[in-house]
Formats: C-alpha cells, sequence, structure tokens
C-alpha cells in the first residue's frame, strides 16, 4: 500500500489556527506566504542562510524555509504579522522605525522577529561567541554591540542597515529590560550605553 505524501494539519499563528492540505515536503515558509497569504515571512535565499524569512516557534527563532510546516503543527508560530499588540506596535518594530534599522526593508520582517527572539535570549543568560565568561553564575554579558552583531549573524541585510540594526535592538533590548532590569543584572540603559 502506498504512504499518503500529503496530510491535513492544524497551525496555530498568532494565537489564530487554520486548518489546510499539504504536502509533507512544504516548507513553513510556502505554507505562510502561498496558502495562508501571510507575506510579511519574506522568502530570500531558501537555503538557511539569509534570516529574512526568520519566525518565532514557541518563542524561539527559526528560518521558516527550513522548517517543514508538518513538523510546526502544535507548535505556538509567530510571524511578523503577530508580534504587534493591536494598534501599539512590539518596542523592537518601534526602535527600527525611530532609528531606520532597514532601508529596502526585505529583511526588516525577518531581522525584528530574530531580534525579539535575541532579546530574550540574552535575558536569559544564554550565552554568544562573542561571549567572554559562559558560567551560569556569570549571568547575562552586557549586551555590547558586539554581542547584538553577533547574535543578529544570520540576518543579512544587503542594503548594509547594519548600524541602525544594532542600534534598534539596543534600544529595544533597553525598553524591555525596563520592567525587569533587576532581575537581569543590569539598568534599562545599560544595553545602549554599551552601544555608543
Amino acid at each position: 500500500m502506498a504512504r499518503s505524501t500529503s496530510s491535513v494539519i492544524t497551525l496555530n499563528i498568532n494565537g489564530e489556527k487554520f486548518t489546510l492540505p499539504v504536502d509533507h515536503r512544504t516548507t513553513l515558509l510556502d505554507a505562510l506566504r502561498e496558502r495562508l497569504d501571510l507575506t510579511g515571512t519574506k522568502k530570500g535565499c531558501d537555503q538557511g542562510q539569509c534570516g529574512a524569512c526568520t519566525v518565532l516557534l514557541d518563542g524561539r527563532r527559526s528560518v521558516a524555509c527550513l522548517q517543514l510546516a508538518v513538523a510546526a503543527e502544535g507548535r505556538e508560530i509567530t510571524t511578523i504579522e503577530g508580534v504587534a499588540d493591536g494598534d501599539r506596535l512590539h518596542p523592537v518594530q518601534e526602535a527600527f522605525l525611530d532609528l531606520d534599522g532597514f532601508q529596502c526593508g526585505y529583511c526588516t520582517p525577518g531581522q525584528i522577529c530574530s531580534a525579539i527572539g535575541v532579546i530574550e535570549e540574552h535575558a536569559a543568560g544564554w550565552p554568544s561567541a562573542a561571549t567572554g565568561d559562559v558560567r551560569p553564575e556569570a549571568g547575562p554579558p552586557p549586551l555590547t554591540a558586539e554581542e547584538i552583531r553577533e547574535r543578529m549573524s544570520g540576518n543579512l541585510c544587503r542594503c548594509g542597515a547594519y548600524v541602525s540594526i544594532v542600534e534598534a535592538v539596543a534600544r529595544a533590548a533597553a525598553a524591555t529590560a525596563g520592567t525587569g532590569a533587576a532581575a537581569h543584572g543590569g539598568s534599562a540603559t545599560q544595553s545602549e550605553e554599551a552601544v555608543a
């Protein structure tokens, strides 16, 4: 008996459930863009190297072009369309707008989703390749420009807006740390001062 090569799946995207039939080889990126008209997630290289298709899966960064749609079933998927709180922009979105963290804007949705993941990973104490002291008791390192660059290195900007992107991530990190800065060992302005 031949096995079926397609399934009906239910994806939880931005707090809504979408049920659709998909070929087992369909990537999450293609399901989002071609089947559900969520075109904010961009197709760049289609090889997991540029980060334009970055989304959040259960709050963690993932390149949607390498994620099969069937493997995303049962997970919380957040795309750029779901990061704002109604009409109120996410602090990362606000920082990108205020500091011109984009030029053509093609990579911006992936940059923003990745930055949200970066800020949460940093606050949780996850080290990066640029972190000097990786011992858990050392706590999160200062979110310097070097740290931000390393953590965001999977997201390419062909226009070269990197300086503004780093500043935007630092500002957003400072804004989100304002409510829990003491718990993470830094002041709300530490990230911006480190970048300056």
